[in-house]
């Protein structure tokens, strides 16, 4: 006995250590962390800045230091800080090039247009550029096509054979399980809820789809055939026998590549480009983080234009989403809070807000656009829309001075829906639970997950929803100086690519970010100003204590579900989301 507790005590004795000593070395490298946070090593000669096009493309750097003490691999390319790094390499003079590595990255079509026009105009500075892939998505070969040379692997491939949005429903295997939704919308086009009340896609939905899908595509195909100096028509033909079972001579005789070559001759073609003649010289690359952080010698001013990253779900309080729990949420409270300080500080000439956001709760969308029109009564404010910025990504952007859309940004999806979960049967039937209730009004129990909403409370319900739809079509009409009547036309939940919107009056003008800053400047009327971009990123410890319960066993149930996780999340998280939503389809699986 005296044994079996001397070893017990020594094998506690031996955990604590071991997790203090843990502790300590995370808290120094935290320390480390923050030491070197923002700080920027000098970017040696003849650098090459690479860009991995084999991630996803994300507005913003959401870098997590514990993910990556616990060695997890975070591959997403920030657009900010690549748009930052491709402007500063164009004026560095230490650096000579561009390394596009292929690959099949994930994006949205309106970024992935922005990045690409800042590869277009890097290469107006008179620098090169060159891409490599082992093989070439969609994205990557559509951003790869600006390069002066685009390289092949022998045994890759180009898969750049059209574009295709499929959708999941899951009506029927919620029903299995006793569980359906309550549904409550306005708007034809309305598409969001399809999923659950649906086994295929309305007429509606299929033709917007269609239109939007097509506006996109024959974007990238002009794009692309200027950049190969090839026909749009033979481009598009040639797309039927590009895919990603196709061989990498399709793409050679076709035109799409310059030639088919291994990694030993890629980095021979880089040092020769790199005027490296001695063989112990090793190619020096710089990335995208490293030059993003280089200093500029631009002249230090006061007066700023301040850029506000307002992208993911529109929620009013952290946490309230409908979409994946880990995804970046625009907190109502917090993006507020945040206008405020902005339009109270002196400094701040105009406001840029870049939003890049399927919509939301529309209450909080609603507060949001209160906000934007307080800050616009005391300086200009220009929206700059990213990927998407639609529903109540639209909402909280139509009280803008002016609007700036890429082509391919999806946005309007003007309309309004409420869904609750009824799990009467699966409660009662499948479970066998029995339920009985007092109640000293006729609607106190509404919302229960006892039983379906009764007639009377489904009509107000949708009496709810009709009211939140004319009050946003009045804030777009009273936005965008259209008459109410004008914009019912075209709202009823449809969604429009950022070309068409142009077309109708839902967006201003065709532009990047910078075209929107520049606007605003001018709106301002400041010469000399910085773009500051806002709100600042969390420190380590800050993202520590924002981190949520269960964030390690979410990031699992992840892994562990696949394409699953998106169902799960959402019937985890509509309990606690706002009732009345203004937001895009959960899943645009567009590809």
């Amino acid at each position: 006995m005296k044994s079996f507790i001397k070893y017990t005590l020594a094998t506690v004795v031996g955990i604590f250590l071991t997790m203090t000593l843990f502790t300590i070395i995370s808290i120094i490298s935290l320390a480390g962390m923050m030491a070197t946070e923002g700080m920027s090593a000098p970017i040696k000669e003849k650098s090459i800045l690479r860009l991995d096009l084999s991630g996803t493309l994300a507005e913003r750097s959401d870098s997590n230091p514990f993910a990556a003490l616990m060695g997890e691999d975070n591959t997403a390319l920030s657009l900010e800080d690549a748009l930052l790094a491709l402007d500063k390499a164009a004026k560095n003079e230490n650096i000579i090039g561009v390394y596009l590595e292929g690959g099949a990255m994930g994006a949205n079509p309106g970024m992935a247009q922005e990045l690409r026009q800042a590869l277009v105009e890097f290469k107006e500075s008179g620098k090169w550029v060159v891409a490599y892939g082992d093989s070439y998505g969609k994205t990557a070969y559509y951003l790869s096509s600006v390069a002066d040379s685009v390289l092949l692997n022998p045994e890759g491939n180009v898969d750049f054979g059209g574009m295709a949005s499929q959708i999941m429903f899951y009506k029927d295997v919620m029903e299995k399980i006793g569980v359906k939704m309550q549904v409550f919308k306005v708007g034809t086009y309305k598409s969001a809820v399809e999923p659950f009340i649906c086994t295929e896609m309305s007429p509606a939905n299929r033709e917007q789809v269609t239109s939007y899908l097509f506006s996109i595509w024959t974007n990238m195909l002009k794009d692309v055939a200027e950049s190969r100096n090839m026909e749009v028509g033979k481009l598009n033909s040639l797309a039927d026998s590009l895919t990603m079972i196709s061989e990498a001579s399709v793409a050679l005789n076709g035109g799409l590549v310059d030639k088919l070559c291994y990694m030993d001759e890629v980095k021979a073609i880089l040092r020769e480009k790199s005027g490296l003649e001695d063989e112990d010289d090793d190619l020096v690359f710089a990335s995208v983080a490293d030059v993003a952080k280089s200093e500029t010698l631009d002249e230090k001013v006061d007066e700023q234009v301040a850029v506000y990253y307002a992208y993911g779900e529109i929620v009013q309080s952290q946490g309230t989403g409908l979409g994946m729990s880990q995804e970046h949420q625009i907190v109502g409270e917090k993006m507020i809070k945040d206008l405020q300080d902005l339009r109270e500080d002196d400094d701040v000439k105009a406001v840029v807000i870049r939003v890049n956001s399927p919509g939301g709760s529309a209450f909080a969308s609603e507060q949001i656009w209160r906000e934007v029109c307080l800050l616009k009564e005391k300086k200009p404010v220009v929206v700059s829309m990213g990927g998407m910025a639609a529903s109540g990504g639209y909402y909280i952007s139509c009280a803008a001075n002016r609007i700036f859309a890429e082509p391919t940004t999806l946005t309007g999806s003007i309309g309004i829906f409420g869904m609750i979960p009824d799990a009467s049967e699966l409660m009662t039937e499948k479970i066998g639970l029995k339920f009985d209730v007092v109640k000293t009004n006729e609607m106190s129990d509404i919302g229960t997950m006892a039983r379906p909403f009764n007639e009377a409370e489904s009509a107000q319900m949708q009496k709810m929803i009709n009211r939140g739809y004319d009050l946003f079509t009045k804030r777009v009409a009273d936005g965008r100086g259209m008459a109410q009547d004008s914009v019912k036309l075209i709202a009823e939940g449809r969604v429009w690519t950022g070309e068409q919107g142009l077309n109708i009056g839902l967006v201003d003008e065709l532009g990047n970010l910078d075209d929107a800053v520049a606007h605003a400047a001018e709106l301002a009327k400041v010469e000399k100003f910085r773009a500051v971009p806002y709100p600042a990123p969390d420190n380590p410890f800050e993202q520590l204590l924002n981190q949520t319960k269960g964030g390690y066993l979410d990031s699992e149930l992840r892994e562990l579900l696949g394409e699953g996780y998106a169902v799960y999340s959402l019937v985890r998280n509509v309990k606690d989301a706002d009732r009345i939503q203004a937001r895009m389809p959960f899943e645009m699986n567009i590809q």
